[in-house]
C-alpha cells in the first residue's frame, strides 16, 4: 500500500512517520519510509538545489521541473519495487504537494502539472493520503521554532493560506483518497489518528 502525508509547513508530518513506521513494523508490516523531495542520491541532490537559500531567484516552473526530477527518481528506484514486493510504502510528501504549492500557491495551471506529475510519476497515485491540517500561522511558527528554515518557507503568509486551501480542495475531489487530520492537537493524539485510520485501510486491502 503507498501511503502518503500532505499538510502545510510545520504540520508534523516528519516527526509522526518514525512513530507510525515502528508501530506498523512491530505490527508485521513491511514499511519503507521515505520523502520528498530527495530519497535516492540523485533526489538529495535535487533537495539541497530546491532548499538553498541562495536560490532566490528561482523561477516557479523551474521548481516544479526540479520536484517531478526527483520524483520520477524516487517513484522508479524506491516506491514501485516496494510496492511489487508487497510492502507499505510511507512517503513524506507527493505529487500533491505540487499541485498544491506550485498550483494553488503560485497559481500555475494545474491541468498543465497533472500532465507533468503523470510524466515524472508514469501514473502511480498513492492509495491512501493523509492531509495533516493546521492554522497556517501556527504552522509557520512552529517551522520558525524547528530551527530548520529553508528558501520554501520565505514565501509568506497570504501564499500558504492558499496552499492550505488548495489541500482542501484536492481533498474533497478526492474523498475516498484522502483523509484530513487535525494536527493541531498534541502530537500523541495525532499519532493516535493517524494508526486507527491506516490499520482500517490495511485490514480492508488485505
Amino acid at each position: 500500500m503507498f501511503i502518503t502525508f500532505e499538510g502545510s509547513e510545520g504540520s508534523g508530518k516528519t516527526s509522526q512517520i518514525p512513530s507510525l513506521a515502528e508501530f506498523l513494523t512491530q505490527a508485521g508490516y513491511p514499511v519503507l519510509v521515505t520523502r520528498e523531495p530527495g530519497g535516492t542520491p540523485i533526489g538529495d541532490q535535487v533537495r539541497e538545489i530546491l532548499s538553498a537559500f541562495k536560490n532566490t531567484a528561482m523561477l516557479p516552473r523551474t521548481e516544479v521541473l526540479l520536484f517531478q526530477a526527483s520524483r520520477a527518481q524516487l517513484v522508479d528506484e524506491v516506491i514501485r519495487p516496494c510496492l511489487a514486493r508487497g510492502g507499505v510504502v510511507l512517503c513524506d510528501r507527493y505529487a500533491d504537494s505540487t499541485l498544491a504549492y506550485q498550483g494553488y500557491g503560485y497559481q500555475l495551471e494545474l491541468g498543465l502539472l497533472r500532465q507533468v506529475i503523470d510524466f515524472a510519476t508514469g501514473g502511480l497515485k498513492p492509495d491512501l493520503t493523509l492531509l495533516l491540517d493546521m492554522d497556517v500561522e501556527e504552522g509557520l511558527r512552529r517551522r520558525a521554532n524547528s530551527g530548520s528554515l529553508n528558501r520554501l518557507d520565505e514565501l509568506g503568509l497570504a501564499f500558504y493560506q492558499r496552499v492550505r486551501q488548495g489541500y482542501f480542495q484536492l481533498a474533497q475531489a478526492e474523498p475516498h483518497r484522502w483523509v484530513v487530520i487535525d494536527a493541531g492537537r498534541p502530537p500523541e493524539q495525532v499519532q493516535e489518528d493517524i494508526r486507527r485510520v491506516i490499520l482500517e485501510r490495511l485490514k480492508d486491502s488485505s
